[in-house]
């Protein structure tokens, strides 16, 4: 009897490990915010289907310019995965100086997005290729500036004692954010640059 009990208990299996609530709540949000964007794109679609001529002949884009913001915000995905691998290891510095050096590339971004506006020779009441450009570009780009803060927030975090010990929840979210910010934006680029 003993040892059919003991061959009962040895049968089951570990329980699963569940994500982190912060960590569920976070990927949650951003599916939220997928729908948004997707609602965006979907627009952006419908316009497109219904013109013969996409974008209006004033609009000049500069591909060469979101190219070099794309890259910005690439490189600062990829250290922020770097980042996260030296807090796995528990290398905070190189953690912070990765995390810094994605938060340099981001404002750059937000620089080039800024720039790119400026010589733009369509607003947002234009057309409605200028409402849905604007509305698809300025909503990322408050992302961005939302994602920045967030990365301050995390690099300001990394000298907590809490942060040091295992307890990165709150790192883990903060770098799905970034990462989710990123790839909206290659969407985004490669809609709005090469869909004609």
């Amino acid at each position: 009897m003993a040892t059919s009990a003991r061959n009962g208990a040895r049968s089951l299996a570990p329980l699963p490990i569940r994500a982190h609530p912060l960590v569920l709540g976070v990927v949650l949000f951003l599916a939220s915010e997928l729908m948004f964007f997707a609602a965006l794109f979907a627009g952006y679609f419908e316009l497109r289907a219904n013109r013969s001529v996409w974008p209006p002949p004033m609009v000049e884009l500069k591909p060469w310019e979101a190219g070099y913001g794309t890259f910005l915000l690439f490189a600062a995905s990829l250290v922020m995965l770097l980042s996260t691998k030296a807090m796995d290891r528990g290398k905070m510095r190189t953690a912070r100086w990765w995390t810094l050096s994605a938060i340099v590339a981001a404002i750059g971004f937000v620089i080039v997005a800024i720039h790119g506006y400026a010589g733009d020779t369509f607003g947002i009441s234009t057309n409605a290729y200028g409402s849905i450009y604007y509305a698809m570009t300025g909503f990322h780009l408050l992302h961005v500036i939302v994602g920045i803060a967030i990365l301050t927030a995390l690099l300001i975090g990394m000298r907590s004692p809490a942060l040091q010990v295992n307890q990165r929840a709150g790192a883990e979210a903060m770098t799905y954010y970034w990462h989710f910010v990123f790839i909206v934006w290659v969407g985004i680029f490669a809609t709005i640059y090469f869909v004609r």
